[in-house]
């Protein structure tokens, strides 16, 4: 992940590099860069969202859901699969999903 990240950053071009200097820009930028990275880990935002409000809930992460998969997201997830005995994933498996309660639902099938 911080590979790819700093892969973004570097292979940004020169004049991506000049704007950066300007707050509005930077925010736009750092905005596309987690964008990248959450897409780039499978995971859209609104999922992201979900898994952090969960792993905070059970304090694995602080603070506010922020939609983004990062690299304090990740180690919360990595903390929680370890704590459980499991491998250690940048993506979380079923097995953490189900544990923070982001499962499937059973749902019952209608009567014929």
């Amino acid at each position: 992940m911080r590979i790819r990240l700093l892969a973004a950053i570097l292979l940004a071009a020169p004049a991506t590099l000049a704007i950066s200097q300007n707050p509005v820009h930077q925010s736009t930028i750092k905005r596309n860069i987690r964008h990248k990275a959450t897409h780039a880990a499978g995971i859209d935002s609104e999922r992201a969202t979900q898994i952090q409000s969960a792993l905070i809930k059970q304090g694995y992460l602080t603070g506010e859901p922020t939609g983004a998969w990062d690299s304090r997201t990740i180690a919360a997830m990595q903390k929680l699969q370890s704590d459980n005995g499991w491998q250690t994933k940048m993506t979380p498996d079923s097995r953490a999903l189900i544990k923070l309660g982001l499962g499937p639902q059973a749902t019952p099938h209608p009567a014929p």
